[in-house]
Order: structure tokens, then sequence, then C-alpha cells
């Protein structure tokens, strides 16, 4: 399969303080990885990276085929990108963020009005277009800030922990949007610390003091782990490294 992600011992120092450490990976084209791990484990500074966002201090990486390193531009001309924190201006009407950011990702006009009426449709907010953001509902900002992500058909989305402070049918709907955008072969890379969301995704990555702690499906993480759950695993990854420390 095509491996539209790749790193080779990806590191990211802060002073003395080593963030993400060696890291080493691949993500196939059209799969769900999760880039799990505990608030402070890495996550965020390795999708930094791979976003061209923040260069690495030593290893290497390409996302949909550009350096990391070097290939910043060519790397925002193939992703999407939303964030829990900040995927969308709250002061703007929904209609004006899917215009914004489509500009942003440089579809032509014409494009966005045919698009922009399809997906209001589609999220039931064609009555809420000119309404501002800040006034609906959280769980219809997440989903048309996914939307949006998604709009100008990238290779690859990154999602940062897109579901925090949703609701559980709203995360549901939420992961039903993920799995028809890999359906049409757009690769999802979602940081979560919902251990429960590991088991929607294709295969996951555990990360622990900056470190890869495990790597595989969830169903063989959790065998090899002898666990009933993905929070079972991730209890017994950070139990065994304070123990290795």
């Amino acid at each position: 399969m095509e491996q539209v992600i790749k790193t080779n011992n990806l590191t990211k120092k802060f002073g003395s303080f080593t963030a993400v450490d060696n890291i080493s990976f691949y993500v196939n084209k059209g799969e769900i990885f999760g880039f799990l791990g505990a608030n402070g484990a890495g996550k965020t500074t390795a999708m930094r990276m791979l976003c061209g966002l923040s260069k690495p201090t030593s290893g290497t990486g390409s996302v949909a085929g550009c350096d990391i390193s070097k290939e910043y531009e060519k790397i925002k001309k193939n992703i999407g990108y939303m964030s829990q924190k900040f995927s969308l201006y709250e002061d703007l009407t929904v209609a004006e963020n899917i215009k914004l950011f489509a500009g942003i990702y440089g579809m032509p006009l014409r494009k966005i009005k045919e698009k922009s009426a399809i997906i209001l449709e589609r999220l039931e907010l064609a009555d809420k277009k000119d309404t501002l953001v800040k006034y609906i509902p959280i769980g219809w900002k997440q989903k048309l800030a996914f939307s949006v992500a998604v709009f100008h058909e990238p290779k690859i989305v990154f999602l940062d922990e897109p579901t925090g402070g949703v609701d559980p049918e709203a995360r549901r709907q939420f992961w039903e949007m993920i799995y028809e955008a890999a359906d049409n072969g757009i690769t999802i890379f979602v940081t979560t610390h919902y251990m429960d969301e590991a088991e929607y995704c294709d295969r996951i990555s555990i990360m622990v003091h900056g470190k890869i702690a495990a790597l595989a499906a969830p169903k063989d993480m959790k065998k090899e782990y002898n666990a009933v759950t993905m929070d079972e695993v991730f209890r017994k990854l950070v139990a065994g490294t304070f123990n290795q420390e």
C-alpha cells in the first residue's frame, strides 16, 4: 500500500527537554491512524512537525511525498487540519467560515459556491448559514470544522483531539464522518486522549513520554497486553514505563 506519511527517528527538542524522542512509523493511504497518549505525551508536537509548522531537531519525515523539513508549502496544499482549540472563527457566520477556509486552500470561487450549498444541506445547516458560529452548538461546530478541513479534498487530514468537550452522540456522528472520508480515500491522522476512540482506528500508536510505546491494530494490541479495553492497555504501558525508570 502507498505510504503517505513516513517518519524515521523523528525528534524534537526544546533546550534540554525532548518532547518527541526518535519516533518511526508510517501511515497508509486511506487509513485511520490513531495517535494516542496522555496530555503532554508529545502528540501535538509530533503533529506540528508533520504539518510543516515546526522543524524537527533531527530525524526525517515525509507527508504526501513532501519532506517535512524543507517542503512546508507543498505539505500545506495536500493536507487539511482541525483542532479542538481552534478550527473556526466564531465571529464569522457559518457560510463565511466555509468561504474563508476554502479560499485559503486555494479553491476557485465558483467551486466554493457549488460545494458550500451541498455541505450546508448535508449538515442541515442551510437555514443557519448566516448565523454566527459562536451561536451554534459545539457538536455542530465540530462537524462543520471537519467539513471545512476536508472541503478541498486533501490527501490527508490531521485531527488534533477533535472530539474534546462534545457529548457521546455528537462523537459518534463525528466518527461516522471520519469513516466516510476514509472511504473516499482521505487518510485520517487523529490524536486523542480518549482511549475508547482507539477502537475506531485501523491502527494506533500510543505515545508515553515522547516515545512510541506500542503500535498495532487495536485488537492485536489488546491481545498482546492481555487487556479487554484500550484504556487497560494504556495503563499497563504507562505503568511499565514508570517501572523501567
